[in-house]
């Protein structure tokens, strides 16, 4: 049974949510402070953390950068705030998902089993990607550019490990937003796409103007593509 740990100040938020989860098979500790948080996960650990964006103490970003220092562990936010600059912030961090109060229990309850599905898939597949000079050691969340570490936030690194995944495929962009996100991309649109896809190229590509690797197709996404 996987574990959850729901991390809300709002007490009548609290108990709906647990029931729910509970009644949807998983176990759930509920933490109600930034300091509670990682007390908690000092001891215990989960297969998935839900924040919420404001806590009395701070706020769900400081749980997220602490906590991805050290696992890859899915999180979702939650949030009142539906505004670009969070989303944007929640995800570079290294969040996972994102999901708007008020929002429906069995839509949350999809984006749990999507991003506990993937993990699973993420924990049997392979531990290194390698192409173009570039290699990612997967169980390390680590990027070699011609031997050189480079420095990716969690969106480039997301980005850049879906389409090294898939070699000379194009991807769509409502594909790559849906693999990503696991959403219907809704919350992010084709601008923010092209923010990610530009600053990757800046640190992977010699000629960033004129890329070799992460190709456009044009009117439809993009290309890995993998020099010989």
């Amino acid at each position: 049974m996987n574990s959850i740990l729901l991390v809300e100040d709002d007490l009548s938020l609290i108990d709906g949510l647990e029931f729910s989860l509970r009644k949807n098979g998983f176990n759930v500790n509920v933490a109600r402070t930034v300091k509670e948080t990682l007390s908690v996960l000092r001891d215990e650990k989960y297969d998935l953390l839900i924040l919420d964006l404001t806590l009395p103490d701070g706020n769900g970003f400081e749980i997220c950068k602490k906590v991805r220092q050290l696992s890859a562990v899915p999180i979702i936010f939650l949030t009142a705030s539906d505004e670009e600059v969070n989303i944007v912030m929640g995800l570079d961090m290294g969040g996972d998902d994102y999901i708007t109060k008020p929002f429906k229990l069995n839509e949350l309850i999809s984006r749990i089993n999507a991003l506990l599905r993937r993990a699973k898939l993420s924990d049997n597949a392979q531990t290194e990607l390698s192409s173009n000079g570039i290699t990612i050691k997967l169980l390390e969340n680590r990027v070699w550019r011609n031997n050189h570490e480079i420095e990716l936030t969690a969106a480039e690194y997301r980005l850049l490990c879906l389409l090294m995944r898939n070699p000379d495929t194009v991807l769509t962009r409502e594909t790559i937003l849906d693999r990503l996100w696991d959403s219907n991309g809704s919350f992010i649109d084709n601008n923010t796409l092209s923010v990610y896809v530009r600053r990757l190229r800046e640190k992977i590509e010699d000629d960033p103007e004129n890329p070799a690797f992460l190709l456009t197709v044009r009117g439809v996404g993009y290309r890995w593509n993998v020099i010989k």
